[in-house]
């Protein structure tokens, strides 16, 4: 791939298609996150801002999914949405066979802290804990004891490289090692899907590189679910596959995309 625009994954090299619920692909594994429908708009003067429009899609196990499109246009609402941090006007959204817009929000709480994992663009450590606690503390609310979860996190902190640093507190790591803890700290409890907000917003190139082969790790080695909404176009085009979101909706990504990511 060139140095400046990287090409969308050819299509045999990627896993399983993200499609419409409406025409999955027969004999594929039910998919991890299904959007259905999907609507939300906030309200403005003299009217009102669509954000989403109608966004379908199913995203199968084990890949990842790269969400690119202009900043705006409402990349973060549809990962909140699918995470159960904000709720549509209209849709679903289901996570393996749970509709996460039928619970209430006690039932979508629990729900996120068992089964849901969420990297952002700063990594909100806690300052005054080790790496080693801010990843235990998902375990801990989730109803895990003291000792299973400090295992869980252990097990995580290395499988995001950070073995040597679990006993360091945030300030004595760097910028590229705080985000490894927190894609630990998001895959502590095991989760069905992990949803990235930008995860590489802040990092330079080297820790970003280093930030995208361990979410392909995470995926193709320990089949993890993954939608991460990104401006780096190195990291999308890692992605299993590369959707655009498009005056409120959803399309296959073409190249000239990945040169404005």
């Amino acid at each position: 791939m060139s140095e400046s625009q990287p090409s969308v994954p050819a299509a045999g090299n990627r896993s399983p298609s993200v499609v419409k619920p409406s025409t999955g692909v027969a004999g594929s594994p039910p998919p991890v996150l299904r959007l259905i429908g999907i609507e939300k708009a906030y309200p403005m003067a003299g009217g009102k801002l669509e954000v989403l429009r109608g966004v379908d899609l199913a995203v199968p196990r084990g890949m990842i999914l790269a969400i690119l499109g202009a900043s705006g246009a409402g990349k973060s609402t549809l990962l909140h949405i699918a995470g159960g941090l904000d709720r549509p006007d209209a849709g679903s959204v289901w996570v393996e066979d749970r509709d996460l817009t039928s619970l209430d929000a006690e039932g979508t709480a629990r729900f996120r802290a068992r089964r849901l994992g969420f990297v952002f663009q700063f990594h909100q450590l806690l300052p005054e804990f080790t790496a080693l606690e801010n990843v235990m503390m998902p375990a801990l609310w989730a109803g895990a004891s003291e000792s299973v979860a400090r295992t869980r996190a252990r097990q995580a902190l290395v499988l995001a490289g950070l073995s040597e640093r679990w006993e360091h507190r945030p300030s004595q790591l760097s910028g590229g090692e705080q985000q490894r803890v927190a894609v630990a700290r998001a895959i502590v409890n095991r989760p069905d899907l992990v949803l990235a907000d930008e995860p590489s917003g802040n990092l330079d190139r080297e820790n970003a590189e280093r930030l995208g082969a361990l979410l392909v790790s995470l995926a193709t080695e320990h089949a993890q679910t993954i939608v991460v909404a990104t401006h780096n176009e190195r990291l999308a085009a890692l992605a299993s596959a590369v959707l655009v979101l498009d005056r409120g909706r959803v399309r296959e990504a073409l190249p000239e995309d990945m040169g404005r990511a």
